[in-house]
Formats: structure tokens, C-alpha cells, sequence
């Protein structure tokens, strides 16, 4: 915005500050910004201030002084004298030797005061402290003689602060100073914080052409049309850039909005949506994938396997000893198979999902023939160790192409085009393995400085499709959400996505 615009929209109060400024020399506390610019209330000069400030018009500056007071004890130490100048004047008095108890009983100090001038004149040197049978007897030293005739540092700091009512304590000798904080209820002291208004550049800039004063409106009431007021007023215009409260409104998490923006990529890509249920046996989610039953993802420390039902029955017997079959020697598809006898009772055991991958294959047997274009965004379950990068519950994005023609180049051209409409331009494909897939490919993304892997993909074996009735090629891929959740938000730790820090969920854009 234009100085001149920036100007013409000042408030009458922010004009005000402007020339109150002006008078100054350009700079002022709010106290003296009141009295030089006739302000009701230090309020109106803060608030007129704020709005300056966020115009770069004016700056704020903020400087600490500490002063120093006398409290009710320092008070009386000052009229009547410290406990130990009193205890040498009676010494004096005394001939230079008294007992300890001679201060009390001759009303020089009251009892309490007689262990505090005791450890003073130690201090100080001013008397020697001996004992005398059961009696204690302080004797004057050559110090505490020469004290009689001049005032400690101590003493003279407290006399100064008497006099003044309290000082700024950079004026005071500070060692002094710190022998009477060290006593109760002697001195105290206070910071103040003074805050100063100061005009910058664009704020002389802005005086330079001259500033006038009118009275000004911010509404049109039915009066001031009546009595054609409105032409003698200024009449302030909206300002819709300045500064308004945040409102923070209900929406969805941001995971949730990041699926929903994935689910939008994908079906104006032309794809259905579909959807599978978490528990699943071991059948479709490792054996129809021609996962072989000694994988080490079987094992306990990988999977999460279920007590309650502990297995199922596989219904499909026809498909079940297809599987079996294929695994043992390959079946009819010319695979050699894995070379095992197939364990059926491994089958049945039941599982919580450990990919969304086995869903797409349960389509394909219920919609084996060409086109379909499908994907789904579910939850899966591994037994990860929980780090940065690594969540043992997390959503997977799945997708599959089958049709006739289809090629390992669309499927580079499919995943390509998903994370370009998701505003990542650095991705790179390297060959990977997958014992339902070739060829295989993992799918990496430039972030933070290197590359993160994001999921796997490839085009599945005859061993995955055949035994379902799919005759055409079947392009696959499962790509981590949460992994690319940490980019588009900017997280560096993958826990934060569901700590629900209410700042990070409130400060998140919808869009």
C-alpha cells in the first residue's frame, strides 16, 4: 500500500500520535504522548500506537529500570540508625565494653534487634565478641571507634534513599546497596518497564506533507443526514488489510482434509473408490499375493495376529487349492512356485490387514474382467517401531489399472501424474522387489534434503491374477499417507500428525 493511501486511512487518534510525536523530537513515552497530545486516557494513545506500529509508521522501544526502596524497617533504620550503630554509641557510652545484654536493658535496641547487631559488628569489625563466665561482652575495636565519627557505605546509601524516597539503583553504590538487601525488610527493589514510541522513516515521511485534523465517523446515522453534519465530518473508510482477530472454526483434522484431497485426485482421474475391512485371514493377505508362508513378514514381530477368532475358514476351497497349488510348484501359470508344501492351517490364521493391496485383489475376483480403474485409502497395521518416520497404524493409498495394453510406462505415467496434481515435481522410480509384482518399483520423493520413500508399485504376477480369473496385466501401487502428510504440512516427525497440538490443528489451512 502507498504511503498516501496508508496516510488517508489513518484513524483521528493515530494522527494525532503522528504530530504528538512530531512535537517531541520524534520520540516519547505514552505518559508524555498523552499530555503533548491532550489524550483523555493512556489507553488511546497504546491502542492509536498498536495500529501505527503495524503500519511501520511508528516502532516500539522498551528499556528496564530498577529502582530502589526503603521498606518500613529501612524507614526506622534510617530515622533512629542501624542495630549495630546504636550497639557502638552505647559501647561508646560504656566506656568501650559492655555485656550483650546492656543493649536491650538499656533500651538502646529492642531484644530481637540484639542477634542482628551481634552478627554486624562481626561483620563489620566493629566489636570484639568474648565470653566472660556465663556473661557475652562485646568490646569496642579501633574500627568500630573510627566508625563512631564516619557513616558506612552502607549507611550513606540509606540515607540517600530517605531523603529522595527511592532511587534508580545504577546511581547507587552497589556493593552498599547489597548489604542492606541482605537484611530483612530493609530495602526492596523493582523493575519498570518504560516503553517508547518512536517515529521511523515512513513515519516522517508521512508528517512531511502535513497532517490534518478532522472530526471523524465511522457510521452515517439518521441524525447526522438530517442536520447535514455528514459535510463538516470526515467520514472513515473500511480498511479490509488491517489487522482482525483470528476466528478459528470448526473443520476437519488435517489428515482427514489431506485424504479427502487424495480421494479428489483420483476420482477426477477416472477411478473408483472402494473400501475393505481391517481383519482379514492370512489367505488373501499374504498367500493370494503369492507371499510366501516362510516370508519374514509372517512373522509375529512383523504382523499383528488376531486371538479372537484365532482363524476362519477359507470358503473359496476351489481358489484356496488353486493358491496352494501355485505355491507348491507354480501351478498352471509356468511359475516354478516357491518349492513347499503349502500349509492350510497357516491360511486360516486371521491377521489385522498388514496392506490395502489384498482389498484390490478381492476385486479383481469379483470384477475379473477388463476395464477397471479402482483405489482406496485405508488403514493398515505392521509392527513397526515407533519413531520419526514409522507408526505401527497407518493409512495406505492403493490403487490398481487393469485393461488391455496396459504397460509398466503407464503405470511410471499414473503415479507421476498423482504426485504432480499433489504439487511434488522431484520424484524418482527404482527397482525394487515384491513377491506379487514384476517388474517392481519403489517410489521415492525430494524432501528436507534427501529422498524419502513413499510405497511400492509394480505390475502383479500371473501367480497373483491368474487364480482369480484376471487375464489382462494389472498395474498395483501402495503409497504411505502419513509419510506425505509430513510434507505438505512441514513436520519433521511423523508422531505430530496425532498428538493434537490444538496450536498446530488451529493454525493449519483448509486449503
Amino acid at each position: 500500500m502507498a504511503l498516501e493511501e496508508t496516510v488517508a486511512r489513518l484513524s483521528r487518534n493515530e494522527k494525532r500520535v503522528l504530530l504528538a510525536l512530531k512535537d517531541m523530537a520524534g520520540s516519547g513515552n505514552a505518559q508524555a504522548i498523552v499530555s503533548a497530545g491532550g489524550f483523555s486516557s493512556m489507553v488511546e494513545v497504546m491502542n492509536a500506537s498498536a495500529w501505527l506500529q503495524s503500519k511501520s509508521l511508528v516502532r516500539f522501544s522498551e528499556s528496564v529500570t530498577v529502582t530502589a526502596c526503603l521498606e518500613k524497617e529501612g524507614r526506622e533504620a534510617a530515622t533512629n540508625g542501624l542495630a549495630e550503630r546504636r550497639a557502638i554509641i552505647l559501647l561508646d557510652k560504656e566506656g568501650g565494653k559492655a555485656a550483650a545484654s546492656a543493649l536491650s536493658d538499656s533500651g538502646a535496641l529492642q531484644a530481637f534487634e540484639v542477634p542482628i547487631a551481634l552478627g554486624w559488628l562481626k561483620r563489620k569489625g566493629w566489636a570484639d565478641i568474648s565470653k566472660e563466665g556465663d556473661k557475652t561482652m562485646l568490646t569496642l575495636t579501633q574500627e568500630g571507634r573510627a566508625a563512631l565519627s564516619a557513616k558506612g557505605r552502607d549507611e550513606e546509601v540509606l540515607a540517600m534513599l530517605h531523603d529522595a524516597g527511592g532511587m534508580n539503583s545504577s546511581e547507587l553504590d552497589r556493593e552498599a546497596l547489597n548489604l542492606l538487601k541482605g537484611r530483612k525488610g530493609i530495602v526492596s527493589e523493582k523493575e519498570q518497564v518504560i516503553r517508547t514510541v518512536s517515529l521511523t522513516e515512513e513515519g516522517v515521511a508521512a508528517l512531511e506533507p502535513g497532517i490534518g485534523i478532522k472530526e471523524e465517523v465511522s457510521s452515517i446515522t439518521p441524525e447526522l443526514i438530517k442536520s447535514g453534519g455528514w459535510r463538516n465530518v470526515e467520514i472513515r473508510p473500511y480498511d479490509v488489510g488491517s489487522f482482525a482477530p483470528a476466528v478459528y472454526g470448526a473443520k476437519p483434522h488435517p489428515l482427514r482434509q489431506l485424504i479427502d484431497r487424495i480421494r479428489r485426485i483420483f476420482l477426477d482421474m477416472g477411478f473408483t473408490e472402494i473400501e475393505g475391512d481391517f481383519v482379514e485371514s492370512a489367505f488373501w493377505n499374504m498367500d493370494a499375493l503369492f507371499i510366501p508362508q516362510d516370508h519374514p513378514a509372517r512373522e509375529m514381530q512383523d504382523t499383528f495376529y488376531c486371538s479372537d477368532p484365532a482363524r476362519a475358514e477359507i470358503r473359496e476351497k476351489e481358489l484356496l487349492d488353486t493358491v496352494a497349488s501355485i505355491h507348491e510348484n507354480g501351478g498352471s501359470t509356468g511359475s516354478a512356485g516357491w518349492g513347499y508344501k503349502f500349509d492350510r492351517a497357516t491360511a486360516e490364521r486371521m491377521l489385522l490387514r498388514t496392506h490395502t493391496t489384498v482389498n484390490t485383489l478381492q476385486y479383481l475376483r469379483d470384477h475379473p474382467e477388463p476395464p477397471c480403474k479402482v483405489f482406496s485409502v485405508g488403514r493398515v497395521f505392521r509392527k513397526e517401531s515407533l519413531d520419526a518416520t514409522h507408526l505401527p497404524e497407518f493409512h495406505q493409498v492403493e490403487g490398481i489399472i487393469c485393461e488391455r495394453g496396459a504397460n509398466f510406462s503407464m503405470l511410471v505415467g499414473i503415479i507421476r501424474e498423482f504426485y504432480k496434481r499433489m504439487d511434488f515435481d522431484e520424484i524418482r522410480f527404482r527397482p525394487a522387489y515384491f513377491p506379487y509384482t514384476e517388474p517392481s518399483m519403489e517410489v521415492d520423493v525430494f524432501w528436507h534434503g534427501r529422498w524419502m520413500e513413499l510405497g511400492g508399485s509394480g505390475i502383479f504376477r500371473p501367480e497373483v491374477t491368474e487364480p482369480v480369473g484376471v487375464k489382462e496385466p494389472v498395474l498395483a501401487w501402495g503409497l504411505g499417507l502419513e509419510r506425505l502428510a509430513m510434507m505438505v504440512f512441514g513436520l519433521k516427525d511423523i508422531r505430530d500428525l496425532y498428538v493434537s497440538d490444538i496450536n498446530w490443528l488451529k493454525e493449519t489451512p483448509l486449503v
